[in-house]
């Protein structure tokens, strides 16, 4: 029997095998200048969180003797021991998050009905209802406040979350109807005109057709809405001063005291403040890369 032979691959006498070669990755100049300005971005970006987290276990002591900069002498609770003993921090962590939901689901189904019958039903006076939403989107807050206190007052709502809940509704709503309008008017003829031959009403074209189409750009939407909601400040001071009512950017304003007001009981609740928004965004980051590029992708 004979022996197995390895055939070795046809090379030229006098030439060398191939080396395999390392990556040799080079940066031009204007990528190296983008990748440093990136990094310098990210620095400003992460500064005031970081500077929130390193005064957050910081004696007051330590805080008055060695500045906020200074990395703290030992690692001191007390801070957040004192903002959870003066804020009743699970009741307004609870009211902001019912509030911020209930406006990102229902102002993002009133924007979807009310641009459905702008965009595609083309109502009458259609130019003239969204120049109205526009305004009702651009008149600053200080315009509104003193109408919303009196309605909130006759309404039997004030020192609810009900009257802030409604007001963002209807503000959130306004701008939501605004973008989403601009979205139907350009939507596909086509796919409309096979659902009514299919037999489809305006009601099953909404949720079978339209709404899957523009699912990302609706999920963006509810993002956008709960975040600019749970930030909100000056409507909810005015009409939220009972304690039970208040949400968490009212209790950090009520640690300022008339004259003095300690720092480092302010970073440990902006602290515990922040982490349910970067929760959210850690957990809805993929829905809005993919909302955002959406549009992109063919």
């Amino acid at each position: 029997m004979p022996d197995t032979l390895t055939t070795a691959p046809n090379i030229p006498v006098g030439s060398r095998p191939p080396r395999k070669r390392g990556v040799n990755i080079r940066l031009r100049p204007a990528s190296l200048l983008t990748l440093v300005l990136s990094c310098v971005g990210a620095l400003v970006v992460l500064a005031p969180f970081l500077l929130v987290l390193l005064n957050a276990f910081k004696s007051p002591a330590d805080y008055s003797t060695n500045g906020p900069l200074a990395w703290p002498e030992r690692l001191d609770l007390g801070p957040v021991r004192s903002y959870l003993e003066i804020i009743d921090f699970p009741r307004a962590l609870t009211n902001s998050i019912v509030i911020s939901v209930l406006v990102a689901v229902i102002g993002v189904l009133f924007s979807v009905l009310a641009a459905y019958a702008i965009g595609v039903g083309r109502i009458r006076m259609r130019t003239g209802i969204l120049a109205i939403l526009l305004l009702a989107t651009m008149i600053p807050q200080e315009a509104l406040v003193y109408p919303l206190f009196y309605i909130a007052q006759a309404t039997g709502t004030l020192n609810t979350i009900w009257s802030v809940t409604i007001i963002f509704i209807v503000l959130q709503g306004a701008f939501g109807t605004y973008l989403l309008s601009g979205v139907l008017g350009t939507f596909p003829k086509e796919l409309l005109e096979a659902a009514r031959m299919d037999g489809a009403g305006r009601w099953r074209i909404l949720w079978t057709v339209v709404v899957p189409v523009i699912r990302p750009t609706l999920s963006v939407l509810m993002v956008f809405f709960f975040i600019w909601t749970w930030n909100e400040f000056y409507i909810p001071v005015v009409l939220l001063n009972d304690q039970s009512a208040q949400t968490i950017p009212i209790a950090l304003a009520t640690l300022r005291g008339q004259h003095t007001v300690d720092m480092t009981v302010v970073n440990a609740g902006s602290f515990l403040s922040l982490i349910p928004t970067i929760l959210f965004f850690l957990i809805f980051q993929r829905t809005l890369s993919n909302g955002v590029t959406a549009g992109a992708v063919k």
